[in-house]
């Protein structure tokens, strides 16, 4: 009888192994608003699986995508509030509730990657603690690629765009169609191809990479290469749920969370190059702004530099002033 109690004993103890192991495997959601195949979703995938692999399974991460667990405006609150361990937003969206989330979002402030890059490095200090009063902590982020106007119409200037169907979705775009005499329209990205469908939008500014995923080259065929602005999307994670992490644990979750950022970053420069040829093999006739076009643009941008550097005080102050000094 002993081999046979030996044998339970070994079982028993394996069995206890077993849960011990589950007990201690943390699990995360992880909500984006955009397609799987998306260059920023494909980042945060990678981003799972090396936590995965970092943490030899202790720390799981599910991404998931195309707003199919909270739709965008709702992924921060989700992230704030535990619903949602961590999220991705696009920090334009959120301006606001405080003008440091717009900055990345001012028209013609940084239209370079470079530029983009230094305007991170400056006002990063100050939305990490903008994000740790709302109990939420910055992991990473990752550009998109500069923005242009997506346009039913041939267009030469501002007032070809007046009374044009505008899709607003976020605080900046709204009021660039309230200075341009556009009408807005709020659509989120998952609805989108649904609304050119149906003609509720005519026009919208945003990345190459926006108008492959949705396929606005069926429905508008012509893009207008602005390059007004390279918003980033934030990756967050609730700050309760990071900090009941090990210590060995927060610290492989951010050592991937760098890395991941400076893929992305890379991968972002790559594929603006890449949905631009892709755009044009689909039909989309890309321009280059006419001068008229860009003079009136860029007047648009001043105006709300103005307005942002008034909203954003003497914090916003000391940021530009940062900014332009390592320009």
């Amino acid at each position: 009888m002993k081999p046979r109690f030996l044998a339970l004993g070994a079982l028993a103890a394996s069995s206890l192994l077993a849960a011990g192991v589950s007990l201690a495997q943390t699990k995360w959601d992880l909500p984006t608003a955009y397609p799987a195949t998306n260059f920023h979703t494909e980042n945060i995938t990678q981003f799972a699986k090396d936590v995965d692999a970092a943490t030899s399974g202790k720390l799981k991460i599910t991404v998931h995508a195309n707003a199919s667990l909270f739709k965008a405006p709702e992924i921060k609150r989700a992230v704030q509030s535990g619903q949602a361990q961590a999220g991705e937003i696009l920090l334009a969206n959120f301006a606001n509730e405080n003008p440091l989330y717009a900055l990345d979002g001012v028209p013609f402030l940084a239209t370079s990657y470079a530029d983009a890059e230094r305007l991170y490095a400056v006002s990063k200090p100050a939305i990490e603690k903008l994000l740790a009063a709302q109990g939420i902590k910055l992991l990473f982020s990752v550009p998109w690629a500069p923005q242009g106007i997506y346009s039913k119409r041939e267009i030469n200037s501002v007032g070809d765009l007046r009374g044009i169907k505008w899709r607003a979705y976020s605080p900046a775009t709204a009021k660039i169609a309230e200075l341009i005499g556009a009408q807005p329209v709020q659509i989120q990205q998952a609805e989108l191809s649904a609304a050119m469908a149906t003609g509720v939008i005519e026009s919208y500014m945003s990345s190459g990479s926006t108008g492959y995923d949705t396929k606005t080259y069926e429905h508008i065929k012509n893009f207008y290469d602005t390059q007004a602005w390279i918003p980033k999307n934030a990756v967050l994670v609730n700050l309760k749920s990071f900090t009941a992490l090990d210590a060995a644990t927060q610290a492989a979750v951010l050592k991937v969370s760098a890395d991941a950022e400076t893929r992305g970053w890379k991968v972002a420069a790559e594929k603006n190059v890449e949905y631009k040829r892709l755009l044009t093999e689909r039909g989309m006739k890309i321009h280059a702004p006419s001068a008229k076009l860009n003079t009136d643009m860029r007047q648009v941008g001043a105006i709300m530099q103005a307005d942002w550097l008034k909203a954003a005080g003497t914090e916003g102050s000391a940021i530009m002033n940062a900014y332009t000094a390592k320009k």
